[in-house]
């Protein structure tokens, strides 16, 4: 079962109201064109309310009952299924593109695991017009960036700047700088709080930067620039 779909609400309402759309209007065009015969206005109301939230159907039949984007109505998009859903796609644009087959795909959204090879992972991201984190998230390479990204601020972040460069496709030069300030940052806390506290609380401190490791890295490969 697919988790909710991130839904904005307040963009909905005033989209709905720029267009001088009632919210019987908005679901009789979510019946008359998307076949969704059980849309009422109150589902309409609900959604905006924030007491409901549409489904994937429901969410794209109700952007094209105003004249919207699916992704103008989404907050940030994070799975796979999201993400298609964000650029109006459907799974039979997304598998025939990537080249994978349709049921396989399929499942793919429905457990959240992408399962293709380096090419069509490849293609998955210029279909769908990934930066290089959602690209990573996606594809379930989170977990493994993670590692790399531990041993290289617990050791010697240069020993593993070819892997970390190859698994997200960058140029190792513009890993350099992240990376040394990345391990600079981790090894001056560990520092501080050690000298400050003692073992157990540089400990936890650690434990939890290592935690956000991820997003640390982005963070710092943003501020390069």
């Amino acid at each position: 079962m697919h988790p909710p779909i991130p839904f904005d609400a307040r963009a909905a309402r005033t989209l709905r109201e720029k267009l001088g759309m009632a919210h019987g209007h908005v679901a009789h065009g979510m019946r008359a064109s998307y076949g969704l015969v059980h849309v009422g206005p109150g589902h309409i109301a609900a959604w905006e309310r924030g007491e409901a939230l549409p489904s994937a159907n429901e969410l794209t039949a109700l952007a094209g009952a105003l004249w919207c984007a699916p992704g103008e109505l989404m907050g940030r998009p994070r799975t796979l299924l999201e993400h298609r859903l964000a650029r109006g796609l459907a799974a039979e644009d997304v598998a025939g593109f990537t080249g994978v087959p349709l049921d396989a795909y399929r499942h793919m959204e429905e457990t959240g695991r992408w399962a293709g090879d380096e090419r069509q992972s490849a293609k998955l991201g210029t279909l769908l017009d990934l930066p290089v984190p959602d690209h990573i998230a996606v594809t379930g390479l989170e977990g493994e960036l993670a590692g790399l990204l531990t041993e290289a601020v617990t050791t010697r972040w240069q020993a593993h700047i070819r892997a970390i460069a190859k698994l997200i496709s960058l140029d190792k030069r513009d890993l350099k700088e992240p990376l040394r300030a990345l391990h600079q940052e981790y090894q001056g806390l560990m520092a501080a709080t050690l000298s400050r506290a003692g073992g157990a609380a540089s400990g936890e401190l650690g434990r939890r930067y290592l935690d956000d490791i991820v997003q640390h890295f982005w963070d710092k490969l943003a501020d390069r620039g």
